[in-house]
C-alpha cells in the first residue's frame, strides 16, 4: 500500500491519500479524542501524541498536529493509517455516518431561490479546490445578503482561510449573485 502526502496550505496540516476510499459519502471532523470515538481510525490517529485534529473526505484525511515536526510525527500517522487499512476494519463504527451537506442550515424561505445558486457554486466550484487542499466548505446559512460557510479539515484554522473566504469565495459569490454582500465563517 502506498499513501501519498502532501503539505496543504495549513502548515499544521498534512494531508494523507491512501489511494482507497476513505468516506463513500459526506465528510467527518474530528477535533477531539472524543469526537474521534466514531472512528477506529481516528481514534487510532489520536493515539500518536500532537495529533489534534483528523478530517476524513472521500478519498483523503488530514492530520493537524499541535506542535512537534512533521518529521517526527508523519511517519507514525503513515504506519498507522496503513496499518488500519491492512486490518480490514471499517472506517467508522456500525450506526456512525457521516456529516454531509444540509445538516442545520438556515435561511429564509424567500431566498430559496438565491441559496440554490449559492450551494451550487459552492458546489461546482470550491468544494473540489477547497478539498484539493484536505479540508472541506459547507453552506451554513444565508441572512441579509451575508453568506455563512462552515470550514472544516485543512481549512479550519488556516492562516489563509480568511483570505480565501472573502477574496476568492466571496468574489465569486457577489459575481454570481448581486444580492450577496458579505461571506463570513461559522
Amino acid at each position: 500500500m502506498f499513501i501519498q502526502t502532501e503539505a496543504t496550505p495549513n502548515p499544521a496540516t498534512l494531508k494523507f491519500i491512501p489511494g482507497r476510499p476513505v468516506l463513500t459519502t459526506g465528510t467527518m471532523d474530528m477535533r477531539d479524542r472524543d469526537a474521534a470515538a466514531k472512528s477506529p481510525l481516528a481514534e487510532r490517529l489520536f493515539d500518536i501524541t500532537n495529533v489534534g485534529g483528523v478530517f476524513f473526505g472521500s478519498d483523503f484525511i488530514t492530520v493537524t498536529k499541535t506542535e512537534g515536526e512533521w518529521q517526527q510525527i508523519k511517519p507514525l500517522i503513515l504506519g498507522a493509517i496503513m496499518e488500519h487499512y491492512m486490518s480490514g476494519v471499517p472506517i467508522l463504527k456500525e450506526g456512525e455516518v457521516a456529516a454531509s451537506s444540509g445538516e442545520n442550515e438556515f435561511f429564509d424561505a424567500a431566498d430559496a431561490e438565491t441559496v440554490a445558486t449559492i450551494k451550487e457554486l459552492i458546489e461546482t466550484r470550491v468544494r473540489p479546490a477547497v478539498a484539493n487542499d484536505g479540508g472541506d466548505i459547507t453552506f451554513r446559512g444565508f441572512k441579509d445578503g451575508v453568506v455563512f460557510l462552515a470550514m472544516k479539515g485543512a481549512c479550519s484554522g488556516c492562516p489563509s482561510s480568511t483570505a480565501t473566504l472573502q477574496h476568492g469565495i466571496q468574489n465569486l459569490l457577489r459575481h454570481y449573485v448581486p444580492n450577496v454582500v458579505e461571506v463570513r465563517p461559522i
